[in-house]
């Protein structure tokens, strides 16, 4: 059935009233808006950059090759830059904690986005599990034993700094972050002048690697599929930037900026770090990839610099990195399973929503307590585990950006079929207007065919379930929240209308209440744009 000609479905008196299922308006009264233009900027440019570059680089190379992996960054980093610019601008019109998971219930079906708020509260919970079992890989480059000790202490600190304060996450996060930048910065430099001669062996590699036996598209069309998982693991966490939006300062002038400078964060920072990685590893670099470690492609070139101690200095950031992401994912998932507890109607036990300082210990708890599963590299391999942790939320990276855009279009839909004009959103993202939909399909076939490898030439069960475990447990927790509810038509109408409301609940736009959580502006948070660049300039018009 398609969504465009789907009848919405309308609410009688005696189940839900119009107001439970027009929306998931999370009150964020009990959480603080203390994040700062400054610390919201950073991260944003650098907070959720992580693992998946400075070690899923490696892992990216190693099964695809350098040719694979910068199609395939090129192609999900489109998505992304797309898909952030579409959830902008419902962020800036109703900055509310809980971001798409939201405006997927609001504005598209409330047990789409049950189903869809479970799944990447799940997400975040093994992302910080997934970087932790990181940490655990990159300290076998000092060779340290009992590494899960480290990974310990990792994470009482993340837990110590997320229950203090919102500033406390917001300040770590801007440090961290800015770190990351400098490196990859420098990165940029170094991985330039190794290319063209300033390396150990004083000769000019240029696209030798790509000539090597097996590149540029190392394992075929299997290798190539595969990488687009790698690839969304990287880009994760991009979209969780709204979910800061409930406790961002005057969020009508800071959230376009920061969902702006994702396109020089996907150009810079991923696209020319993946092309210079491919230009100087070789794809089969020992122990770039496997099933006890992996090695990171940032710390083999400034090696190739003919420092040791430069690449010991770069282990050194990439492990403040897994801080980092760790710390934003804890953050995250915090916040949806707080979002969660006070939506209408609650879509998790209410204790979840209670909060101390603005702080939500109880979500914090439980989503902490999901990273346990880090100390289990000890018996299956931290090599293997972070592959299964990483396909793992790779796929729910790729759920949550078709999500958005599922929301986008139905946000969109009900503001131009309800009359108010466009002047009234308080960002908008003009060229992607006319065919933001096509976005949606854009997301398919790659998620479709990135397991094939798990499937041809063997069958590989846990790598398939891993890659494929969460559609039909979105399937499954949709209907459930369906049937729970029993949403009915709210007149007896005929046989059909009725079999539609036990198959979807999708929100009429029409009737939606767009007014409901829409930000009011704040006179004395008004910002001074500076004169602009011409760079900067047409940056804002390419925007």
């Amino acid at each position: 059935m398609s969504l465009e000609n789907a009848d919405p479905v309308k609410v009688s008196d005696e189940a839900l009233s119009v107001d439970d299922i027009e929306h998931q308006a999370v009150k964020d009264v009990r959480l603080r808006r203390e994040l700062s233009a400054r610390q919201v900027q950073m991260i944003a440019i650098a907070g959720t950059i992580g693992t998946g570059l400075f070690l899923g680089t490696g892992r990216s190379l190693a099964q695809g090759g350098p040719a694979s992996i910068l199609i395939c960054y090129s192609i999900v980093g489109f998505i992304v830059y797309v898909t952030l610019l579409l959830l902008g601008e419902m962020a800036t019109q109703y900055p509310v904690a809980g971001s798409f998971n939201a405006y997927t219930t609001r504005f598209f079906s409330p047990s789409y986005g049950f189903a869809l708020s479970w799944n990447y509260w799940f997400n975040d919970a093994v992302s910080v599990a997934s970087d932790l079992t990181a940490a655990q890989l990159v300290l076998q480059y000092w060779t340290v034993q009992h590494s899960w000790a480290v990974s310990l202490a990792f994470w009482v600190f993340l837990v110590a700094v997320n229950a203090i304060h919102v500033r406390a996450y917001g300040e770590l996060e801007y440090w961290l972050a800015s770190l990351k930048v400098a490196t990859i910065v420098v990165f940029v430099i170094v991985g330039i002048l190794v290319n063209r001669g300033v390396n150990q062996d004083h000769h000019v590699i240029a696209f030798s690697n790509w000539g090597i036996d097996g590149a540029p598209f190392v394992n075929g069309f299997g290798g190539f599929a595969r990488v687009f998982v790698t690839a969304s693991f990287a880009y994760g966490g991009t979209e969780s930037l709204g979910i800061a939006a409930g406790e961002t300062k005057n969020p009508s002038a800071n959230m376009p900026k920061v969902v702006k400078f994702v396109f020089w964060r996907i150009l810079i920072f991923y696209l020319l770090s993946v092309f210079l990685i491919g230009l100087n590893v070789p794809w089969n670099y020992p122990n770039l990839s496997n099933k006890t470690t992996t090695t990171s492609p940032f710390t083999i070139v400034f090696q190739y610099a003919g420092s040791n101690a430069a690449g010991s200095f770069m282990n050194t950031v990439i492990l403040t990195s897994v801080l980092s992401a760790g710390n934003h994912a804890l953050f995250a998932g915090t916040r949806v399973l707080y979002g969660l507890s006070v939506t209408r109607p609650a879509q998790a036990p209410r204790i979840f929503s209670w909060t101390i300082r603005g702080v939500p210990l109880p979500a914090l708890a439980l989503t902490s307590s999901i990273s346990a599963l880090c100390f289990g590299s000890s018996f299956i391999g931290s090599g293997q585990l972070w592959g299964w942790l990483q396909n793992i939320v790779g796929v729910s990276n790729q759920i949550a950006w078709l999500s958005i855009g599922l929301a986008s279009w139905r946000f969109r839909k009900a503001w131009v079929r309800q009359g108010r004009p466009l002047s009234e959103l308080k960002f908008r993202a003009a060229w992607t207007w006319p065919w933001g939909r096509f976005l949606l399909p854009s997301t398919k076939p790659h998620s479709t065919v990135q397991g094939w490898s798990s499937i041809i030439p063997d069958f590989v069960t846990v790598d398939f379930i891993s890659l494929y475990i969460e559609i039909p447990v979105m399937i499954i927790m949709y209907f459930a929240w369906l049937w729970t509810k029993k949403i009915r038509p709210r007149a007896v109408g005929s046989e059909a209308s009725s079999t539609r409301a036990w198959l979807h609940d999708v929100v009429d736009v029409n009737t939606v209440n767009l007014k409901t959580d829409e930000h009011e502006e704040e006179e004395d948070g008004a910002v001074v744009v500076p004169k602009q660049s011409f760079l900067r300039t047409l940056y804002s018009w390419l925007a």
